[in-house]
């Protein structure tokens, strides 16, 4: 009996595999090489960043959304609504400065809520990361999309699976190593600020000259849904709205979790970063609300509450719509602005690339995620990490048809989760450290730094709360339901992982047992050289008892074994097993567990010979049966089961020709 050459295919499809890995993602680099794809601040801050970057193509789009509820008079709240987006941005930024230097070894969220807090909500912090990080790669890619589709009609049609390709596209970049994408995505990043500089520099000098300003929109009409907000109901859709505009603060978080990727000292340059992203940020958003304000850009849920817009004409995005309102008749420029954008919002999905990773990798370290996670790939990056959230947000894509405003309904509420207990846990941190610290200076500096976090508690957690309060119904639901779910799978991981350390501990009193004696068995389907091996190895090894096995499917052929056997004078004893059904793995597991049964401290160690071809072609001619059969056989306790290979030509000859590493 031959094993179908189970390892000589999976050797092919490996080295297959391996052609087109080295063509997309590159030759493998040594350990040593990690400090030399550390990044300084000017590549960190796209890589980080653009997450953060991005939300603003469509942080204000979602609050004049969700005001349009209750008509034009109500885009009067925006400027407030922006004011206290910006407040909030500012605070967390301060918070995570603290952050990132208290604990710099790149847990962050996760790190600073499990030492303060306890494992427990470590976990389900991580829990509503890992929603989020999913999230924000499904919810840029989608924007970006959205905004080509207001250029180019064609990409609109087919939006989810332009959005899985970009998808794909990133990862592959990703796979290739942190240095090389964010050296790669750094110039769209900055594109993406110089874009939108030039248009707010240009839309200033033309007001200044006395140019009007007005977007295709201006003149349309808003059908309100409903024309009675006021009092309670006014103040939830304002709530509602301050919700929406909050997706400007996603992406702050992947900086403290991506500290160790910074150059030396990374603390500072990971501080440095973050007060960049805040000040860049939150101009640009207050530009683009203002803009959009001034220019009388209405946008809408829906074309049906929209009077005035052409039939069948898709709205644009309001990024798209300030532009031509600023540039008017000079087209080129749009497009320009429409792809920087584009590009900015489907390289923000690279901040989840660089978090998502990471994180996993700290969570499988600690238990709660397979152990495969938190290995890093023949780039240096933790590859199956990128793998595993491209998968993800591919299905969110795909379900969820691309559309922005189904999928930013879900996006916050795990972003908010974190940034609240993060705060709680810093809180808890440095009352932790008062406690301790006896030197005068160093203590106002620590309760300044509280009373930072104290701030950015109540904020994020009244934040929290809205957001919660507001969108549950339109679709946060989902993630509510979603984080206690994969915090329970985590926990179940790490249960499991704990089970098995304890079940394979080694103690004091424990010892090798040496069994009684060993039978050996060797499988013989007809007398080859593949079986004269196996007999050969076999007896070499000099166990108690040694006896070839066979299966009698075909009469004839068993009989004409048995003849070859004794002509051949082979001094081991050849044993018949019949089988009435024709089948050949039950008989031998039933012979196997029968020996098992008469001696239990016995242990029985089943040769199986076995073929190694070198074409994919030639592992179909080989029957499947005995690789079957060493499948059954690695779960009966006490057997050990041996391959003898036999290689054939065309393995000789393709080992010859390649490079097996």
């Amino acid at each position: 009996m031959v094993a179908n050459g189970a390892d000589a295919p999976t050797m092919l499809v490996v080295s297959m595999v391996d052609g087109v890995k080295r063509l997309f993602v590159g030759r493998a680099l040594r350990s040593d090489r990690l400090e030399s794809t550390l990044l300084p601040k000017r590549v960190a801050l796209p890589v980080f960043a653009s997450d953060a970057l991005s939300s603003n193509a469509y942080a204000t789009q979602e609050i004049l959304i969700v005001l349009a509820l209750g008509g034009f008079s109500l885009y009067s709240y925006g400027a407030w609504i922006a004011a206290a987006v910006v407040i909030v941005y500012f605070v967390v930024i301060a918070s995570y400065r603290q952050n990132v230097r208290a604990y710099p070894s790149g847990g962050g969220d996760y790190e600073v809520v499990a030492k303060n807090l306890g494992p427990r909500w470590g976990v389900f912090v991580a829990s509503a990361l890992l929603v989020d990080y999913t999230l924000t790669v499904a919810v840029s890619i989608s924007a970006a999309v959205a905004n080509l589709g207001s250029v180019f009609p064609v990409i609109e049609a087919h939006a989810p699976w332009w959005a899985a390709g970009i998808v794909a596209l990133i990862t592959v970049v990703n796979l290739r190593g942190v240095k090389e994408s964010g050296s790669l995505f750094a110039i769209p990043s900055y594109t993406f600020m110089a874009a939108i500089a030039f248009m707010v520099g240009t839309a200033v000098v033309r007001m200044i000259m006395g140019d009007e300003l007005r977007a295709e929109s201006a003149d349309w009409e808003i059908i309100a849904t409903d024309t009675t907000f006021a009092g309670v109901a006014l103040v939830f859709l304002v709530a509602r709205a301050f919700s929406s505009g909050t997706t400007a603060l996603t992406g702050i978080e992947a900086i403290a979790n991506g500290v160790p990727a910074f150059r030396k000292p990374k603390s500072k340059n990971a501080a440095t970063t973050l007060l960049l992203l805040g000040v860049i940020s939150m101009a640009m958003f207050a530009a683009i609300t203002w803009l959009a304000l001034s220019t009388g850009v209405k946008v809408t849920a829906s074309n049906d509450t929209l009077q005035g817009i052409p039939e069948g004409q898709p709205q644009k995005t309001v990024i798209v719509q300030i532009a031509q309102a600023v540039f008017g008749d000079w087209g080129i420029a749009v497009l320009f602005i429409s792809l920087a954008t584009a590009l900015i919002l489907a390289l923000a999905a690279n901040t989840a690339f660089n978090g998502f990773p990471v994180l996993g990798s700290i969570l499988a370290r600690d238990g709660y995620l397979p152990r495969q996670l938190h290995t890093r790939g023949d780039r240096l990056s933790y590859s199956n990490g990128i793998i595993a959230l491209a998968l993800f947000a591919i299905i969110l894509i795909i379900v969820f048809q691309a559309d922005v405003s189904s999928l930013i309904q879900l996006y916050i509420v795990g972003v908010f989760i974190s940034f609240t207990l993060s705060q709680v846990g810093m809180l808890r941190h440095w009352t932790r450290e008062l406690k301790q610290e006896s030197d005068a200076r160093e203590r106002a500096h620590m309760q300044r730094s509280r009373m930072v976090n104290a701030l950015g508690f109540v904020l994020t957690g009244t934040v929290l709360a809205v957001v919660l309060l507001t969108k549950f119904l339109q679709g946060a639901w989902i993630v509510v339901v979603a984080i206690p779910i994969i915090f329970a799978i985590m926990q179940a991981i790490h249960s499991h992982y704990d089970k098995v350390r304890e079940e394979m501990a080694v103690g004091d009193t424990d010892h090798i047992t040496l069994p009684s004696r060993v039978h050996g068995l060797i499988l013989v389907s007809r007398l080859h050289k593949p079986a004269l091996r196996a007999l050969a190895y076999a007896r070499a090894t000099r166990h108690d008892t040694l006896e070839a096995i066979t299966v009698n499917v075909d009469p004839e052929e068993t009989a004409a074994l048995q003849v070859d056997w004794d002509r051949r004078d082979i001094p081991v004893t050849l044993r018949v097993i019949d089988s009435p059904y024709r089948e050949i793995t039950r008989p031998i597991i039933d012979y196997v567990k029968r020996l098992r049964r008469e001696s239990p401290r016995d242990l029985v160690t089943v040769y199986v010979p076995e073929y190694v071809v070198g074409h994919w072609w030639e592992q179909l001619l080989h029957n499947q049966s005995a690789l079957r059969l060493k499948t059954r056989l690695l779960f009966s306790p006490g057997v050990m089961v041996v391959s003898v290979p036999w290689q054939m030509t065309s393995s000789d000859t393709r080992a010859e020709s390649e490079d097996w590493r």
